[in-house]
């Protein structure tokens, strides 16, 4: 079972890596509701393309090493401490975003009513909430 979950989780990793590179390379379909705002309008940040491109590829490293602890790929030519500990610092990233800033992000924000805030409560924090137990338990 926590097999298939992995596989499920890098999947989801590598679908998540191409759409920030989609964005990226000039991409706008959904990027209206995945930016935290103060309202509707007023975005909190604006990423350069830079960091949507290393977004996307630090998420194509989370993946690749999803799918090393599942050994579906061998990377034996990582150091021995990231392929010990890296899968539990990644979901350890996963699980502070699912619980937040306390303010614009995870379970427990507090600007609730702009349009980010609903897809994060319905599907971004779940999703890192996911990615972060799926992790821990590789």
């Amino acid at each position: 079972m926590i097999y298939f979950l992995g596989v499920i989780s890098v999947l989801i990793l590598f679908l998540i890596s191409v759409i920030h590179f989609y964005w990226a390379f000039g991409g706008e379909w959904g990027i209206c509701g995945v930016i935290p705002t103060k309202t509707n309008k007023d975005k909190v940040i604006n990423p350069p393309i830079i960091a949507t491109v290393f977004v996307g590829l630090f998420l194509v490293l989370f993946a690749l090493l999803y799918a090393e602890k599942l050994q579906i790929i061998s990377m034996k030519f990582l150091p021995i401490f990231i392929l010990n500990y890296g899968v539990y610092i990644i979901a350890s990233i996963f699980l502070l975003r699912a619980i937040g800033d306390f303010k614009y992000v995870g379970f427990f924000k507090k600007i609730k009513n702009t349009q980010f805030a609903k897809n994060d409560t319905m599907y971004f924090s779940p999703l890192c909430l996911f990615l972060g137990i799926v992790g821990m338990l590789i």
